[in-house]
């Protein structure tokens, strides 16, 4: 009954007995993945949680380390985090709170030692515009600032935290670093150019609009400065003097340079306490009826978490914030990841895509019971506690501690510049060293940003690296290549190397003369993997080139018009290519090859066809260097590689409608005659104990190479020198070989090649 049900199941998906090649099976596929399933969920579980990998390591060594770049990080990041609020537009005990659960929670999920999560300048930005944006567009509902960003980040953490538990961190590395950098500069140059009105005391205009607005509206609005920029000048300008000093005495004294950069660290410190006093100094007496002050000021700081509980989730303003998600979500982990890559790639290890996004959703998500605004990863911050000797993510802990101590101690704070977020001209010209292209992305990335809005910039940004990704696929290189002899004079050997026709001069010597292979034997080697964008791509390459470089099999010189097939009008110089030969072979180099999909096999089997055609015989297909079971399997399934007749297999591998030969193939190709007419008397030879193909007898088309044996220590042979001898290569498709030298001698057996194409490079 099984047996029967098989034959059944055979007989209406088309597969025959004659379907004999081993290949990989999906059974193959599920049998590998699916092994071990329980042991498999309690990996996946356990992996969720990093902290127990080394919090059973922990020590006093590591504790010291910890606690430094803990509370040095807590002390910078306590009055980073209030001006990141401010330019939120939230009160600033709203970047305490989330800078408080970013430290605190990160380091239970954390695959990274140095990252800080906590509020940063770009979401902060992001936040405040989609705050604008909200409010505007409606306005009859009564939604507060905070609930907004707090909503914003339960959402945002819980898409985050989706992506990371779906195992989805793959595709963050569809957006490269220069479009990163790209719209994180902009970002900067917006950031500080809607602080600079706030540091001169102007007002009047909105400093929320796009860069270039806000640069205009703050040089008309000059003349209105006002006190307060006596305090902010000299606070910005105390910062740069303070880092340039240090760093020029660190340089100078290399044994004290540690000292020097805790002093540059802490300049933001001590530039607040100054201000802050001299601020106090001056307005204390100066407080009109109203209650205000000269200059403006930040007031009470409301002490500990007067929002604890759980957030307000309205589904209405859910809808009215599905448009701002995207964006935000994007700038929410792509940040963090590029980040935590980077100095996990400097400091000697490697972190987890997935893990790092269930990190900033976790963190996100239990945030908003503090009432936080959306967090990530900070580079600042990040660099600093790098750089103060963090050992574990445990310094987390301690950053929380300093946190939690201002919740209940500061009272005000100076809005802090953000200009470091800025591309340095050193990372701009790297940008254009190594990839123009991608510098241009930059520069998009940074005037978009500029001259429209955060969410254009980084829009701009990834719809232009996905064009650019597309266009590689689409359009990968390809060549036909030719034959170069190396010779080493040293140990008496040389060897055979296949390298493109024409040289390109920066990649080799141009003047190395390249011998094309035997007549009738074309070499072609295909730098993408072969799916459905490009596949058209080689196809028009391969046969465009048998055209051009070869004869025409069937003589058409005194073939009538009206004989003729419609798409063949004839050219006059048809009887001029008798000095061309006859195409024997074509020779495909899949070394780059990682991936092979349903179109690309038939594209391959169109470009049989047509070659043939064109030929008028039957044409042999080598395979070298076949990288995954799985192209093995599709090659196969296109009639590639096995040796059999190829003319009577089908020309469609998957139809596009049922009886497709019967109703849409015209008589000229459903004549047995016509079909007949192209088979010649090689495709019927039976070629008896094949050396590559084993001893079984095989009607194939082409003449196979032997690719060679292998001392194999087999269990019935042992170990010892008397070890069997195997094939290298699996014997039922022989026209698949180990390298690409194999396959071009295989393809040129029978193929008189003259002597004086004699290729040789001496290598010295």
């Amino acid at each position: 009954m099984r047996a029967d049900v098989k034959k059944t199941c055979k007989r209406i998906v088309g597969a025959t007995d004659e379907d004999s090649a081993s290949v990989i099976s999906p059974r193959d596929w599920v049998r590998g993945s699916a092994s071990n399933p329980l042991q498999r969920i309690v990996d996946y579980v356990v992996a969720l949680f990093p902290v127990f990998s080394w919090i059973t390591r922990y020590n006093l060594g590591w504790a010291s380390g910890d606690i430094i770049a803990g509370l040095t990080v807590g002390i910078v990041g306590v009055p980073q985090s209030m001006s990141y609020a401010q330019i939120a537009t939230l009160d600033p005990q709203y970047g305490l709170y989330s800078s408080f659960v970013g430290v605190l929670v990160y380091c239970f999920f954390a695959t990274s030692k140095d990252v800080s999560i906590g509020p940063v300048a770009v979401m902060s930005l992001t936040v405040a515009q989609i705050i604008k944006h909200v409010t505007e567009a409606h306005p009859d509902e009564n939604w507060s600032h905070p609930q907004i960003a707090t909503t914003l980040a339960f959402v945002c953490g819980f898409i985050v935290l989706g992506i990371g538990l779906l195992r989805l961190g793959w595709l963050v590395e569809f957006i490269p670093a220069p479009a990163v950098s790209g719209f994180m500069t902009g970002s900067a140059l917006s950031i500080v150019s809607g602080q600079v009105p706030g540091l001169l005391g102007l007002s009047g205009f909105d400093t929320r609009a796009a860069t270039y607005k806000v640069i205009i509206n703050s040089l008309k609005h000059l003349p209105q400065t006002k006190l307060d920029a006596a305090f902010g000048l000299t606070g910005l300008v105390s910062l740069y003097i303070i880092r340039w000093a240090c760093e020029k005495l660190g340089k100078r004294y290399p044994s004290r340079a540690r000292m020097f950069f805790f002093m540059s660290v802490f300049r933001n410190a001590f530039v607040i306490v100054v201000l802050t006093i001299a601020a106090w100094l001056f307005a204390r007496h100066r407080k009109d009826a109203a209650g205000n002050y000269p200059i403006k000021v930040l007031k009470d700081v409301p002490r500990g978490f007067q929002h604890l509980g759980p957030p307000t989730i309205d589904p209405k303003l859910i809808s009215a914030l599905a448009g701002e998600l995207p964006v935000a979500t994007i700038i929410l982990f792509l940040e963090h990841i590029a980040i935590s890559k980077s100095f996990g790639r400097v400091n000697g290890y490697k972190i987890d895509p997935n893990q790092e996004l269930i990190a900033i959703g976790v963190t996100n998500t239990i945030g908003t019971l503090f009432g936080a605004y959306p967090a990530t990863g900070s580079f600042s911050r990040s660099a600093l506690q790098s750089k103060s000797g963090v050992r574990s993510p445990a310094s987390g802990l301690f950053s929380a501690v300093v946190v939690i101590v201002a919740l209940y101690a500061l009272s005000a704070v100076i809005i802090h510049a953000v200009a470091d977020l800025v591309a340095s001209p050193r990372q701009v010209y790297s940008f254009w060293r190594v990839s123009p292209i991608e510098f241009v992305i930059w520069v998009a990335a940074v005037l978009v940003t500029v001259f429209a809005t955060i969410e254009d910039g980084i829009y701009t940004s990834i719809a232009a690296s996905l064009v650019l990704l597309l266009i590689r696929v689409a359009r990968p290189r390809g060549h036909f290549l030719g034959r170069v002899t190396l010779h080493n004079a040293k140990e008496s050997s040389s060897r055979d190397v296949y390298i493109p026709m024409q040289p390109n001069k920066f990649l080799m010597n141009p003047d190395v003369k390249v011998f094309p292979p035997s007549p009738g034997v074309i070499v072609y080697r295909f730098e993408e993997s072969f799916l459905y964008p490009n596949s058209s791509f080689v196809n028009d390459a391969i046969v465009d080139y048998v055209k051009e470089s070869t004869r025409r099999g069937k003589d058409m010189t005194g073939v009538k018009a009206d004989d003729r097939p419609w798409n063949d009008p004839g050219t006059k110089t048809e009887g001029d290519n008798s000095s061309k030969p006859i195409l024997h072979a074509v020779v495909l180099d899949f070394s780059a090859v990682s991936h092979m999909d349903t179109t690309g096999v038939q594209s391959l089997i169109d470009t049989r066809t047509e070659v043939e055609r064109w030929a008028d015989r039957p044409i042999e297909f080598h395979f070298a260097t076949i990288l995954s079971p799985w192209i093995r399997r599709a090659l196969v399934a296109g009639g590639f590689g096995v040796g059999s007749d190829t003319i009577h297999m089908h020309e469609e591998i998957a139809p596009v409608t049922r009886y497709h030969d019967q109703y849409i193939a015209d008589p000229e190709h459903t004549e047995p005659a016509a079909a007949d007419a192209h088979v010649s008397k090689d495709v019927a030879e039976i070629r008896r104990d094949d050396p590559e193909a084993g001893t079984r007898v095989m009607a194939i088309s082409v003449r196979s190479s032997t690719d060679g044996t292998v001392a194999s220590a087999l269990p019935s042979a042992g170990l010892g020198p008397g070890a069997e001898a195997a094939l290298m290569m699996l014997p039922d498709t022989p026209f698949f070989h180990l390298d690409l030298a194999s396959a071009v001698r295989a393809a040129e057996k029978g193929v008189s090649r003259p002597a004086s194409l004699a290729p040789s490079v001496r290598k010295k």
